[in-house]
This record gives C-alpha cells, sequence and structure tokens, in this order.
C-alpha cells in the first residue's frame, strides 16, 4: 500500500546517488575542458589583455617615455584628442582605406572568383583556375617592404617606370605620385587594392567549391547566363564568407600601418596619415607616449565598435535567411 501511495516524482531509492555521481562527472569533464582553454586563455592575456590594460593607462598619463615621470591627466589626453585636426585627419582618411581594402577589392574579387569558377573553370579545367586564384594572391604573400620597394620604383616622380612611359607617351611633367598631396592617397589606394584583391579571391572560390555544381547545370540549361548565374545563385550561396571577407578587411583597412610606413610615411601634409601611423609618430618620433596611447585606445575602440555592427548584420542576415 505504501508503494502505491509513494509519488513518482520523488524516483526510487538510489537515485539521488546516481544523480549526484552524473552532477560529479559532468563537472569533471568540464575541468578537464578548462585545461585546453587554459594555454588560450593565457596567450590572450599576454599578447593581448596586458598590453590593452597597459596601454588604457599610460592613456591617463602625460609621459615622454624612459625614466620621465608619468603625470597625471585623466581625460586630458582625449579632450586634447577632440580638437587635433591631424586626428580627425587620420581618421577621415581611414575611410578611403576602407574603400581600397574591402569595398573595391570585395566587389572586384567576387567577380573573379565567380569568373574564374564559373566560367573559365568550367571551359578551361581547374587547373588553369587554380594557377590564376595563385597568381592574385601573390601580393598578399609578398613582405610589405618588398612591396614597397617596388612600388616606390614604379610611382617615382624621377626614375619611376610610371612616368618614364608617360614621357615616352608625349606627357612632358606628369604627377609627383607620392609627392603631391593631391595625387598620395589616390596611389596608396591603388596599390593597397593591388595588394588586397587576392584575398577575397580566394576566400569566395573557396566557399564556391560547396555549392552544388547542378544548381548552375540547371540554371544553364533553363537558358541563364553568366550574369544572372552570379546574381540569384552565387552571390546568395557565398553570403556567410562575405560577412567573413567583410569582417577581416575593415579590420585590417581601420588598422593599417606597414604600406603607409614604407611609402609615404603619413606624407605630404598628412594627406596619407592613418590612426595607426599617427599614434606610431606620437610614441617614437614626438615621444608623447601618453598622447599615442589615447589615440591607439580611441582607434581600438572604433575597431571593437564596427566589429560587432558587422557581426550583428550578419547574425540578423542569417536569422532571416532561415525564416525564409
Amino acid at each position: 500500500m505504501s508503494d502505491m501511495n509513494r509519488d513518482p516524482a520523488a524516483g526510487v531509492p538510489g537515485d539521488d546517488g546516481a544523480r549526484r555521481r552524473r552532477a560529479r562527472r559532468r563537472r569533471a569533464e568540464q575541468r578537464g575542458y578548462l585545461l585546453y582553454l587554459l594555454p588560450g586563455a593565457v596567450a590572450f592575456g599576454a599578447v593581448i589583455g596586458y598590453p590593452l590594460v597597459t596601454n588604457v593607462y599610460f592613456s591617463l598619463f602625460e609621459w615622454r617615455g624612459g625614466l620621465s615621470p608619468l603625470r597625471w591627466t585623466g581625460l586630458g589626453n582625449y579632450a586634447e584628442l577632440l580638437g587635433d585636426g591631424d586626428f580627425w585627419t587620420s581618421f577621415g582618411n581611414s575611410v578611403a582605406m576602407v574603400v581600397a581594402m574591402v569595398v573595391v577589392p570585395t566587389l572586384i574579387g567576387l567577380v573573379l572568383a565567380a569568373v574564374l569558377f564559373d566560367y573559365l573553370g568550367r571551359r578551361f579545367g581547374a587547373r588553369v583556375a587554380s594557377v590564376l586564384r595563385a597568381t592574385y594572391y601573390l601580393p598578399q604573400i609578398l613582405p610589405v617592404a618588398v612591396a614597397g620597394v617596388l612600388w616606390n620604383w614604379i610611382l617615382n616622380s624621377q626614375s619611376g617606370a610610371l612616368n618614364a612611359i608617360l614621357r615616352g607617351a608625349g606627357i612632358e611633367d606628369p604627377p609627383n605620385w607620392l609627392g603631391d598631396p593631391s595625387t598620395a592617397l589616390p596611389s596608396v589606394m591603388l596599390v593597397l587594392i593591388w595588394v588586397q584583391i587576392g584575398y577575397p579571391v580566394v576566400i569566395f572560390m573557396a566557399a564556391l567549391q560547396r555549392v552544388d555544381p547542378e544548381l548552375y547545370e540547371a540554371a544553364e540549361l533553363d537558358g541563364a547566363g553568366w550574369s544572372r548565374r552570379f546574381r540569384y545563385i552565387t552571390v546568395p550561396q557565398i553570403r556567410p564568407e562575405t560577412f567573413v571577407v567583410t569582417l577581416t578587411c575593415t579590420v585590417a583597412a581601420l588598422k593599417v600601418f606597414g604600406p603607409i610606413y614604407v611609402l609615404t610615411r603619413g606624407g605630404p601634409e598628412s594627406s596619407t596619415l592613418v590612426p595607426s601611423y599617427y599614434s606610431y609618430l606620437n610614441f617614437f618620433d614626438k615621444s608623447q607616449v601618453g598622447y599615442g596611447a589615447a589615440v591607439a585606445t580611441v582607434l581600438t575602440a572604433v575597431i571593437v565598435v564596427v566589429a560587432v555592427v558587422i557581426l550583428a548584420l550578419q547574425a540578423r542576415a542569417e536569422r532571416a535567411e532561415e525564416i525564409r
């Protein structure tokens, strides 16, 4: 009778012990997983966390580096940034860097990847497409110094190859590409497009490998030309990779340093100055470590905000796709 009146929710004898054993087993497994995460967490703290905290700390002081004393200024460096014309110029030039490293390479890379995969690859074989893909990616693996020497030789106003061609074509006074404020920024943008264009081509071609070939075959049998296949098959199918390329290239554009340092050093007349190089100038050339740290902190905050916005847009697009 007592068994008939027992509450089923109470379970049977020994259930509590079994649940405790299972809970202990899960906790032990979780501790094991944490051990795998520990090296990454230590590396993150040493390489990113500690330098970031230190940089923010120094941005609150006026410090000339070395053994000179730190003088507390609080948010004084950030307040000074608001009236610094070079600071705002550098962020304005970052918009041009985004155009040169994100917008133009992504659009051209998308078209090139589609042509290589859906046209040249189908007509001339995958090997031809692979060779061309590697050719486009070659500037990505060149050291920045090598690429800078190459483009300095091409764009040099006196002995450069480009101006030699223009003089041969009858133009007696060709532009000073990297020495004139009106042409320096477009010239640097051209170099960055050349450097960056291979990255989206490789990513998009890898993404197209997972697209069902029958989609293209069926569309072609229905009379769809390359442009319609590109619009209705290629672009929708590789949308996730488009967000990845946009995010990574935007971050690279906002923190670009090497090409500016090699080609123009931010000049002439700050026409190619970017935040990362402006921070470098304050750190080392002007010995204004606190002010340079403030520039770097603002740049970091901007990069984080932009990355969060892009990730939010990607999540929204994925949710909309699932609803469909």
